[in-house]
């Protein structure tokens, strides 16, 4: 039997809130099996810009990256985010260990190319090394992943986090069972915004091509499921969507919602 593998993505407004957070962390030490924590903080990193006076631009829901910001993003993701959730995880008894893409060239990626936007140092993924990420989880280390990358050639990239996420699940189904999870604030993908109840508890390709020609679908959960759907296709064995504090329901299949 193929082992399993949790990739487990949190969100930002998770990591903005100290009590929702260790709540999340206590129930991911005790997730049995082995893991990769994937994280962003959005919010921290554009509190730092404001108070440097460094103005931050986003488009579609995408931090446009220039010099300023990639250093604010690196110290923000890779420093003090990351190093506080293994600091938490290890008083939690999961011995994880933070990692960049640039470590141990874990994520390997290029400068977006764009025809009519500059999204500055914002990377889009070329390889992820496999062999170094399945070495460490067979030591029985949780890794923990900030999202920022490197382009080979000495630059750093900021790199969305839910696509590494994504990335990493589809590079590691070939070794693992991997099973996809994005944990953020909502219950799962909801057909009303304001309505906690209204949670979609699965998801077909057909069924959410039909939501979004209808917008449905909240514009915000579209890359999101887009994500999802790309690693369904390329052999991910599991994707599910749904609240960071309901881990244990999610690992279940009895909360959230399930993409097919």
């Amino acid at each position: 039997m193929v082992e399993p593998l949790y990739i487990i993505k949190i969100s930002g407004n998770i990591i903005d809130d100290e009590q929702r957070l260790d709540s999340f962390l206590q129930q991911f030490a005790l997730l049995q099996g082995k893991k990769i924590l994937i994280h962003g903080g959005g919010k921290l990193a554009t509190k730092m810009a404001d108070q440097l006076n460094i103005p931050q631009q986003m488009i579609d829901g995408r931090r446009i990256t220039d010099a300023d910001t990639l250093r604010i993003v690196t110290m923000v993701y890779a420093g003090y985010i990351n190093k506080n959730i293994v600091a938490k995880l290890q008083q939690y008894g999961s011995n994880a260990i933070g990692l960049t893409g640039a470590d141990g060239n874990c994520i390997l990626a290029h400068k977006r190319q764009h025809a009519s936007i500059d999204y500055g140092y914002v990377g889009d993924i070329d390889t992820v090394n496999k062999t170094l990420l399945y070495q460490l989880l067979e030591q029985n280390a949780t890794i923990v992943l900030a999202p920022i990358t490197h382009d080979g050639n000495g630059q750093l990239l900021n790199t969305n986090a839910d696509t590494i996420a994504q990335e990493i699940a589809k590079a590691l189904s070939s070794l693992y069972q991997t099973i996809l999870i994005y944990s953020f604030e909502k219950k799962g993908v909801l057909l009303d915004i304001n309505d906690e109840s209204s949670v979609i508890t699965s998801l077909s390709k057909e069924s959410y091509q039909l939501l979004k020609s209808e917008e449905k679908i909240f514009a915000g959960m579209i890359p999101k499921l887009d994500n999802a759907f790309a690693a369904i296709d390329a052999g991910v064995g599991k994707v599910i969507i749904g609240q960071a504090e309901e881990l244990a329901l999610l690992v279940n299949e009895s909360s959230g919602t399930t993409i097919q």
